[in-house]
């Protein structure tokens, strides 16, 4: 097995540093976009034999160092009852948003393994398939979730937005009533979480598309404590933990708030050099990221490049090679494929 991404969560001393990308299963890829004209979005992912295939096509493509399961952040909340479906052009929308604490009381309580168990199936046959690999593409599996305040996110605003004013004037007006729907979210997500990993996930990632939404104070208030809940969650696990990865979007003004955060690598996007993401969380921390995604679009020449400074700056610690977000749909798969492959000759773990 290819076991490099693992120990470089783990901060053991690797041959040199692993590499995957976000959304490395989707859109870009010819492949991917075959299965998607016989089938809608939601269906692949509630097919754990598609969502599978999905899931592996990027390893078997680019040689990547890890899998992440094909699912979406948003599934927990179509299984408490929001209403979940998505709109050609508008993305995900919900029916049902949550804006009051009556609504916090009408959603569902999911039985996780009954509603949510086509992503467990999926991890197990994703696992499965991996393990017929050959030893080099033979690479762990990453199963996700978002941040319960990235769920809240979405949900209160019925979808995406531009301004958030739904979450932002409840988080004003009413903090301890949006306190219960994070709390909520949290149990959720812990108990989500918790049954990927049952499943075979071999680590968790954490997206917190969101959190950079807040500032320092107001994230500690209202973000963090639902955070921690999940990460003790997992933390707690009596049958084993895993390594998890917290993915923070748009919030370098969150880092120094993430140094005691019981996460063993910290994932960032394009907007500060990791250098300085170092000198702000720490050495302990492995740190994940963070190439520009808009990056992939130049030449492989310019590619080629862009990574060689990545991993200069990444230098120093631990580092798990990605992208600062994920990848986008017109990056050709040469493109992609010109990235992981400077990294697997270029990126020579640190020493020490």
């Amino acid at each position: 097995m290819n076991d490099l991404f693992l120990r470089a969560c783990r901060n053991e001393p690797t041959e040199r540093r692993p590499v995957w990308l976000m959304r490395q299963a989707g859109r870009y890829l010819p492949e991917y976009r075959a299965i998607r004209e016989r089938v809608d979005f939601l269906t692949l992912c509630r097919t754990p034999e598609l969502a599978a295939e999905v899931t592996l096509q990027p390893v078997r493509r680019l040689g990547v160092d890890a899998a992440i399961v094909f699912a979406d952040i948003l599934l927990p909340l179509d299984a408490m009852g929001a209403g979940l479906r998505f709109a050609a052009g508008d993305g995900p929308v919900f029916d049902r948003p949550v804006r009051t604490l009556a609504d916090v009381a009408g959603l569902a309580e999911p039985d996780v393994e009954r509603d949510l168990g086509y992503v467990f199936a999926a991890i197990r046959e994703a696992r499965r398939q991996l393990a017929a690999e050959p030893a080099e593409r033979a690479v762990p599996l990453i199963g996700f979730g978002g941040t319960p305040w990235t769920l809240a996110a979405y949900l209160v605003e019925g979808g995406a937005s531009k301004s958030y004013g739904h979450l932002l004037s409840w988080s004003w007006q009413d903090p301890r009533g949006l306190a219960r729907l994070l709390s909520r979210l949290a149990d959720v997500s812990a108990r989500y979480l918790q049954g990927q990993v049952d499943a075979g996930a071999q680590a968790i990632q954490l997206f917190d598309t969101w959190g950079g939404l807040l500032d320092a104070r107001r994230f500690r208030e209202l973000a963090l404590p639902a955070l921690r809940v999940v990460v003790e969650a997992l933390r707690s696990r009596p049958e084993g933990r895993v390594p998890l990865i917290y993915y923070l979007n748009n919030g370098a003004h969150l880092l120094p708030e993430l140094r005691d955060l019981p996460v063993e690598v910290i994932s960032v996007d394009w907007r500060l050099p990791l250098d300085e993401v170092r000198a702000i969380v720490g050495p302990a921390k492995v740190l994940q990221g963070n190439l520009d995604p808009t990056a992939l679009l130049a030449s492989p020449q310019r590619i080629e490049e862009a990574t060689a400074e990545l991993l200069r700056r990444g230098s120093g610690g631990g580092h798990v090679v990605n992208l600062g977000h994920g990848i986008l749909p017109q990056t050709p798969p040469e493109h992609a494929q010109a990235f992981v492959s400077a990294v697997q000759r270029h990126a020579l773990a640190p020493v020490g």
